[in-house]
């Protein structure tokens, strides 16, 4: 007789199994989704960062995926707080992050980033630095910025590939291209953003180019077996009904292009993991990326939480809810990893609890304790 299993060890059966991303081995399911903190003054990550990941890890997060950092092109951020991913100081901090994690016993990629015209003229940390993006627009429609030239082009695919360089010489593990939420990379890949009429925009294909474009740079800079994650969604901050592809077939012409060029995994950033991504199947986002491309993909939209994490924004705290429904979907490989966001924020034991079945010991969601979480 098969003795089903207790809630303990499936969960522990079905997220310790290691997973390979290129040339990388992840050593269980649990990755740390990317969190922007803003608490890296000059753009450098220092000891309380270093701590801040490596505590993680070793509480048994395999993937540590950091926040945001911008990529060396002056126009990537808009503040002095939020890490950047250039310059002497603030390498050299990210290296001792990485030592850290790595004597923790976790992996971790860096995410780069650029917020296109999420910026607005003047701010931190080049205040010269213009606002770019593909058509000089906003998520919202207004006019925000320049549209890039072909050298604005250049000179970001450049600044991305350099990132990932870098990355891999200071001891990274891989690294995650942020494509997701309306920023730069995402601004091409939407149309509602992207009204080029040149060779980067019109149909999906075309408006996947700058994107392709960004990635088959840095698969050029880095091994061949260091892992490129791509990460993007359908959503956009304020446009959460926003939708890259309305069909399968049109998410598969915009995926496609990007794993030929060398994407290893797509991270599929959800609101709801749960939710399916079109109609006439339960596959969310996370599954039908894989069926579509092969890849492995990691899912992640308020994992362990009753609540959307949009309302955190607002004050809002979460419960903490039941991981059946994951378990069943990681068992029957829909997705490869989950990125865990708020919960691990909030309770930085909450990998090493789930394992040991010591769901009793996990803390809901208290967004007013954020500034102070560690």
């Amino acid at each position: 007789m098969t003795v089903p299993a207790s809630p303990a060890s499936r969960a522990a059966e079905i997220l310790s199994r290691p997973i390979a991303l290129n040339g990388l081995t992840v050593p269980n399911r649990i990755a740390m989704a990317p969190m922007t903190r803003m608490f890296s003054p000059d753009g450098i990550a220092g000891e309380d960062v270093r701590s801040y990941y490596a505590r993680r890890a070793a509480a048994g997060v395999g993937l540590i995926i950091t926040e945001g950092t911008y990529v060396g092109h002056e126009s990537a951020g808009n503040s002095d707080r939020v890490p950047r991913f250039h310059g002497e100081e603030q390498l050299a901090g990210w290296a001792k992050v990485v030592e850290a994690v790595h004597e923790a016993g976790g992996t971790i990629v860096p995410q780069l980033w650029h917020i296109g015209t999420v910026r607005k003229e003047g701010e931190p940390p080049f205040a010269a630095a213009p606002s770019v993006g593909p058509s000089g627009l906003r998520v919202d429609g207004t006019e925000g910025g320049k549209a890039m030239t072909r050298r604005d082009l250049d000179d970001v695919i450049g600044a991305f590939a350099k990132a990932a360089a870098d990355a891999e010489r200071i001891g990274f593990d891989g690294i995650e291209l942020h494509g997701a939420h309306g920023y730069l990379i995402d601004q091409f890949l939407w149309a509602g953003t992207n009204r080029r009429t040149d060779a980067y925009g019109g149909d999906p294909v075309a408006r996947t180019k700058f994107a392709a474009e960004i990635v088959a740079a840095v698969r050029e800079s880095v091994s061949p077996d260091f892992p490129v994650i791509f990460r993007y969604s359908q959503w956009k901050q304020e446009a959460y009904r926003a939708k890259l592809a309305e069909t399968p077939e049109e998410l598969e012409a915009i995926l496609t292009p990007l794993a030929a060029a060398g994407v290893d995994a797509f991270h599929a950033s959800t609101r709801r993991y749960w939710l399916p991504e079109f109609e006439g199947s339960d596959l969310n986002l996370a599954g039908w990326t894989k069926k579509l491309t092969g890849r492995p993909t990691i899912t992640v939209g308020s994992v362990g939480l009753d609540g959307d994490f949009l309302r955190s924004f607002q004050g809002d705290g979460a419960p903490v809810q039941g991981i059946d429904n994951l378990l069943d979907r990681l068992e029957r490989d829909e997705f490869d990893l989950v990125a865990v966001g708020r919960a691990l924020l909030q309770d930085p034991e909450w990998a090493a609890k789930v394992l040991a079945d010591r769901f009793a010991e996990l803390k809901p969601y208290d967004a007013a304790s954020l500034q102070t979480l560690s």
